[in-house]
C-alpha cells in the first residue's frame, strides 16, 4: 500500500520499487546503477527517492535486506530435506533455477551487485559478502546437524562442505550470468552430488552379506 509523509500521500508502494531497485541494482551493478537509471527502473523522481530511501546507499540495502529474505527463506526451505545429501542437491538445483529463470536478470544478486565496486564503496563488498555468509552459515547448520547424527563420516568439516556447496554454487550464478543454461549448471549439479555422495559412510555388512 502506499505511504505517507506529513498526512500525504506517496503514489507508490516501497515494496514494489524496492523490487524493481534491487533488479536494477543486479543488472547493473551498484556502481553501474546510476540514480537516473534507479528513477527510470522504480518509477519516481530524485526527490521522492532521496525523501523515502535518503540515499543510493540506503535505497541499496533495503533493496538487498529484502532480497536476501527471500533467499535465505528458500535455503532455509531447501534445507529440511530429511538427508544431508538430499538437503544439498535440493539447494543447488533450486539456486541454479533461480539463477536461470527469464523474469529477473541472470545469476545472483548477492554476486553481480558489487562483482567491480571500488574501494570507496567497498562497504557494499561487505554487505553483500555478509549476505552470503549468512546462506553459508545455515548450510553449516544443517550439516553440522548431519554430522552429529552419523551422516557424514568422522573427520569432515561441516564448514568446509558448507563452503565447497556455496562456492559452488556462486560459481554457477557467474556462470548464468555470462550466459550458461539451466541444463548446463544441472549437470554440474549431477557431478558434485556423485562427489558429496562419496562422503557417506560405508553401511556396514549385514549378517545375511556374510
Amino acid at each position: 500500500m502506499s505511504v505517507s509523509t506529513g498526512g500525504r500521500p506517496r503514489a507508490f508502494d516501497e515494496e514494489t520499487v524496492l523490487d524493481r531497485a534491487a533488479t536494477a541494482f543486479w543488472r547493473h551493478g551498484y556502481e553501474g546503477a546510476s540514480l537516473s537509471v534507479l528513477t527510470a527502473a522504480m518509477g519516481i523522481n530524485k526527490p521522492s527517492l532521496y525523501a523515502t530511501f535518503g540515499s543510493k546507499e540506503q535505497l541499496f540495502r533495503r533493496a538487498f535486506a529484502r532480497y536476501r529474505e527471500t533467499q535465505l527463506a528458500n535455503a532455509r526451505a531447501s534445507l529440511e530435506q530429511p538427508t544431508a545429501i538430499a538437503a544439498i542437491e535440493s539447494f543447488l538445483r533450486a539456486s541454479v533455477t533461480e539463477f536461470t529463470v527469464a523474469d529477473h536478470p541472470p545469476g545472483c544478486l548477492s554476486i553481480q551487485g558489487g562483482l567491480a565496486c571500488s574501494p570507496e564503496n567497498s562497504h557494499i563488498t561487505e554487505v553483500l559478502a555478509a549476505g552470503r555468509a549468512a546462506t553459508e552459515n545455515a548450510l553449516v547448520e544443517r550439516l553440522t546437524r548431519a554430522e552429529q547424527e552419523g551422516e557424514l563420516p568422522d573427520g569432515v568439516d561441516a564448514r568446509a562442505l558448507a563452503r565447497f556447496v556455496t562456492a559452488l554454487s556462486e560459481g554457477h550464478a557467474v556462470h548464468a550470468a555470462a550466459g550458461a543454461s539451466h541444463d548446463e549448471l544441472q549437470a554440474s549439479v549431477d557431478i558434485a552430488i556423485r562427489a558429496v555422495t562419496a562422503l557417506q559412510p560405508a553401511k556396514a555388512t549385514s549378517s545375511s552379506e556374510l
